[in-house]
Formats: structure tokens, C-alpha cells, sequence
């Protein structure tokens, strides 16, 4: 894997756990920026041919 797939998963890893405790605290502004985020960042992998499905099962 090269160090851009792995900064790149590692960044989804980030911030869906991010998106996951803004939600959990209610934090509905944080959640909406964490999730533009992890969509930027699903496209980027896609355009890019980076399979995330693996890694959003965990």
C-alpha cells in the first residue's frame, strides 16, 4: 500500500469516528462538516480507485 491509500484511509478511519461522536453529543453543526468531509473524502478514494468498503465495515 502506498503512503497515499494509507494517509487517505487512515483520514476516513479519522473522521468517521469524528462523525460518530459529533452525533453522539448532539453536535449536529460538527456532524454536518465531518460528513462534507468523509464525502470528499469517498470521492477522492473513488476517483482515485481506493476500495474503502472493508474499511467502513469496521
Amino acid at each position: 500500500m502506498d503512503a497515499f491509500t494509507a494517509g487517505l484511509l487512515h483520514r476516513i478511519q479519522t473522521t468517521e469516528s469524528d462523525l460518530s461522536r459529533a452525533r453522539e453529543t448532539g453536535d449536529d453543526f460538527l456532524a454536518e462538516v465531518e460528513q462534507a468531509e468523509l464525502d470528499d473524502l469517498h470521492r477522492l478514494a473513488a476517483e482515485h480507485g481506493v476500495e474503502i468498503g472493508a474499511l467502513s465495515a469496521r
